[in-house]
Parts: C-alpha cells; sequence; structure tokens
C-alpha cells in the first residue's frame, strides 16, 4: 500500500476520556440503583452511547424495563454528565507521542482524520487544542452504524478521497479494529484487549508511536 492518510479514534488514542465516561455511566447506573463496575465499562469501548446503556440494562436484567424513548432520555442524561466532566480538559491531556507522531506524518504529506462514534468529539479536540491538526473529523450523528461495522472509517477515507487501502486505521479498541480490518485498512492497536481480530500493528501505549516505523508495513 502507499500511505496517504491516518485515521484516528479519539477515546483513549488522541486523549484518556475513557475515565470520564467511566464516572458518567456510573453516575447514572447509581441513580438508577443498577450495578457498574470496571469489568462492565470495557465492554462499553467503541460502541455507541444507546447501545451501551442496553449493555448495562442486560447486565442488570433490566432489558425490558424502559421504552425505547425512556432509554434514549436516558442515555442522553449521561451524556449530560459526560460534558459537565470534560470541560476540565486542557491540552496536557494529549496522551504522549501524538503531537510529535502527528506532527510528523502531516510534515510528510499525509492527511489526517478522527473517526470517533463519540458526538462530543468536536468539542473535545477543541478543548484540547487539536483541532487544526486533523483535515476531517466525522460527524458522529451522521453515522448510521456504530463500530464494528466500518462505516465511520470508510467515511472519514472517502472525504479524505483515498481509497480504504491507502489509510491505516489507529484505535483502542476490539470493535474498532474490527471496523478497521472491515473498511480494508492496515490497522494499529493501542493497548488492545483483545478478544478476536488482531491488530496488524500492536503497541502497549500512544509513546510507541513512529511515523517511520509505520511506515515499514506499508
Amino acid at each position: 500500500m502507499s500511505l496517504k492518510a491516518l485515521i484516528f479514534d479519539l477515546d483513549g488514542v488522541l486523549t484518556d476520556t475513557a475515565k470520564y465516561h467511566y464516572l458518567a455511566w456510573k453516575k447514572l447506573a447509581d441513580e438508577l440503583g443498577y450495578y457498574f463496575d470496571e469489568e462492565i465499562n470495557e465492554l462499553l469501548k467503541g460502541v455507541s452511547r444507546i447501545n451501551s446503556f442496553e449493555i448495562i440494562l442486560k447486565k442488570n436484567n433490566a432489558t425490558d424495563k424502559y421504552t425505547p424513548e425512556e432509554k434514549e432520555t436516558l442515555a442522553n442524561k449521561k451524556n449530560d454528565y459526560y460534558k459537565e466532566m470534560i470541560e476540565q480538559l486542557t491540552p496536557d491531556d494529549i496522551l504522549e507521542g501524538i503531537l510529535p507522531f502527528i506532527t510528523e506524518a502531516r510534515n510528510n504529506g499525509i492527511k489526517c482524520a478522527v473517526a470517533s462514534i463519540s458526538k462530543n468529539a468536536p468539542r473535545v479536540l477543541e478543548l484540547l487544542e487539536i483541532s487544526d491538526l486533523f483535515d476531517y473529523i466525522a460527524d458522529a450523528a451522521l453515522v448510521k452504524q456504530p463500530k464494528p461495522h466500518p462505516e465511520i472509517f470508510l467515511t472519514c477515507a472517502k472525504a479524505l478521497g483515498f481509497e480504504p487501502s491507502e489509510c491505516i486505521g489507529i484505535e483502542d479498541a476490539q470493535a474498532g479494529i474490527e471496523a478497521i480490518h472491515s473498511a480494508g485498512m492496515l490497522s494499529v492497536g493501542v493497548n488492545v484487549t483483545v478478544t478476536s481480530v488482531k491488530p496488524d500493528v500492536v503497541l502497549n501505549s500512544t509513546a510507541e508511536l513512529n511515523f517511520e516505523k509505520l511506515r515499514k508495513y506499508c
């Protein structure tokens, strides 16, 4: 392949907002009287908001307790908690190695995009002060199929004007790795808990991201 673009997930790749997602879901679960812990939280990585709530309900044998409208309202309540919490983000919260990696890629003419299913992604990037580093930021509101469906990665590739085979996807969740593979892209996994598809390139942290090394896979 000829590398033309890098497509990044947000949470766990550019910054770590997972703790805020956990705290927001925990707050909602406590209010509703449901059990929620780190193990359940792991199942929510890369999963849409409403599907995450469905997982929590299933774990508590409460799947049929609410109407679809009530589920949407409660999932949005969690999002309100999350939005309040992320306002404390600053550029200091960008994960190690990300800025030099993206800078080097862009200096080599590589386009960059963000493929996050979070509707809060633009605000997070704004708080981190890195919005201008990306040529395209996927609009989660327009993505019909959540990961592991490849839609969001294919959307990014199309928006950048490249074939999927010319792109590399970078993810920290199993669902994201599956989405990247289904899209026909090379995958880089950052501290991924592998339960099915293994990333093409396995990293323990973003500090290990190296542009020249990554090009050797292309």
